[in-house]
């Protein structure tokens, strides 16, 4: 198959259990709750998504006719040590995409991988490690993994109707909101606060959830 890339970078994992670990994220393009045009957000089943997964023109981003020629790609952003490597499979929705041709093609350039979902799509055999982020609304079809990362709040999805069984750690992780408008502005930040202030609280009066915190965004990396 031809896979649709937005962009591949070697960064630091900023979120999660493994937040700080060395990684190369290759973010696919497309989703199934949103077209990422901001003309269609408020119609979109998750409207709150901050990133940019629309077309092939990120850096390392285009269209790779095989799994071999990706994974290569994915691979030259390494450092010169071909230990620990670490990819993220990111998007957008990867799942749309990812298949048993690329994970093997990644798994021979000696890669741990790693996904990033929202649960709408099964994870195929293979995936070293899953990380869902479930949208209310949406279907939700992944049940198990290594983290289920629940954005807060969301109003007809909020932990307390998630039984904590399936996954090996249950995140939440403060929305933070989208001014499309002005990012800059206050109000944006100021809810944003205010969300990581509930989820601290929530976190410590149900200790069997742990707060994520995007610290790509405090350290300003990608």
């Amino acid at each position: 198959m031809t896979y649709s890339v937005k962009e591949i970078f070697y960064t630091l994992q900023g979120e999660g259990i493994r937040a700080g670990r060395p990684s190369v994220f290759c973010r696919f393009s497309g989703c199934n709750l949103w077209s990422g045009r901001e003309e269609d957000r408020e119609g979109a089943i998750c409207k709150f998504c901050d990133t940019d997964f629309v077309g092939t023109d990120g850096a390392q981003g285009g269209k790779f006719q095989t799994a071999i020629e990706l994974a290569s790609t994915i691979a030259a952003l390494w450092p010169q040590s071909k230990s620990n490597r670490y990819v993220v499979l990111t998007g957008g929705e990867p799942l749309l995409q990812v298949d048993q041709a690329l994970i093997e093609a990644l798994h021979a350039q000696g890669f741990e991988i790693a996904v990033e979902t929202n649960g709408s799509v099964l994870v195929p055999k293979g995936i070293d490690w899953i990380c869902v982020s479930p949208k209310a609304g949406a279907e939700w079809i992944q049940r198990t993994g290594n983290e289920l990362k629940l954005i807060y709040p969301q109003a007809l999805l909020m932990p307390g109707m998630i039984k904590t069984e399936g996954f090996d750690h249950y995140l939440l992780q403060p929305l933070d909101p989208v001014d499309t408008t002005n990012p800059t502005d206050c109000a944006s930040r100021n809810d944003q606060k205010t969300n990581t202030v509930r989820a601290i609280e929530y976190c410590q009066k149900n200790p069997e959830w742990r707060l994520s915190v995007q610290t790509h965004k405090i350290l300003e990396i990608r």
